[in-house]
Order: C-alpha cells, then sequence, then structure tokens
C-alpha cells in the first residue's frame, strides 16, 4: 500500500474538511486529531471501556480480609 495521496481539502459550513481515501479509512467512528509544527495528526481514537468491562478482566481477591468491629452506635437524647 502506497503511504501517501494527495487529497482535496473542502468547506463543510465553517469547517474545513478532508475525504480520507478507503486505503486510509480508520475504524471507529471517533479519531484523535492533533497538529505537530504543520502536520496534522490523525489517529484512531482508542475504545472507550466501560466499568463493567473493565471490572470483568480483574483477578479475582483470594485474600481473607479481617474481621472490621461494628458496634451498635450510642444512643441519643432527642
Amino acid at each position: 500500500m502506497n503511504s501517501q495521496r494527495s487529497v482535496r481539502l473542502f468547506r463543510n459550513g465553517r469547517n474545513q474538511a478532508v475525504r480520507i481515501p478507503r486505503e486510509f479509512e480508520l475504524p471507529g467512528e471517533e479519531a484523535i486529531m492533533r497538529k505537530e509544527g504543520d502536520k496534522l495528526i490523525i489517529e484512531p481514537a482508542e475504545k472507550k471501556t466501560n466499568l463493567l468491562e473493565w471490572l470483568a478482566t480483574l483477578e479475582p481477591i483470594e485474600e481473607d480480609f479481617p474481621e472490621i468491629p461494628d458496634p451498635p452506635p450510642e444512643p441519643v437524647d432527642l
């Protein structure tokens, strides 16, 4: 695959836009764009992991936890 190709810039409302050729398409629906000097760099955005997916990747805790004293609260005079 050729890693360089000439593309056209155009206006989309008040924004400047570029059509990304098929061979340069990025996965997903979002990307990260940054500017380094005169260059624009576009990278795929990392897939966001929700909390349940992340928790499912953790190993179970095998440690026994000590008992914690939990005395009843002191009576309060109202």
